[in-house]
């Protein structure tokens, strides 16, 4: 199955129910397609065949870690940002350049990350 999404479209991978709806709100208000995930199942099938610009990788989705659909996107040359509740300093050394936003993050942050990803 593919999904197509008028450009930009966003990959939303976010376990938690109430921060993933806000999420999408706000990138839908700043003018993003968004398709979500909440499992690494589906995550992974999502960063495999969707038609995505970006993508919002919480990194610890309902137990999983996120790092396989990150090497998914990293081969496809799609960017990313990590999201994690537990910062940077348990990241593996493969990953430690990515930025990381630290939750609770606000919209500013968001919207930097997302811009410096769009840039790259």
């Amino acid at each position: 199955m593919t999904t197509d999404c008028v450009q930009p479209c966003i990959l939303l991978a976010e376990d938690e129910m109430m921060l993933a709806m806000m999420l999408e709100d706000r990138l839908l208000a700043s003018g993003y397609n968004v398709i979500k995930a909440a499992r690494l199942s589906r995550c992974l099938e999502l960063a495999e065949s969707a038609s995505i610009d970006l993508a919002i990788l919480d990194i610890n989705l309902a137990g999983d870690q996120s790092f396989p659909v990150a090497m998914v996107l990293r081969r496809r040359g799609i960017p990313f940002v990590f999201s994690s509740g537990y910062g940077d300093q348990d990241l593996p050394e493969a990953w430690r350049n990515e930025k990381v936003l630290q939750k609770p993050y606000d919209s500013r942050q968001l919207t930097e990350a997302l811009a410096t990803l769009r840039i790259a």
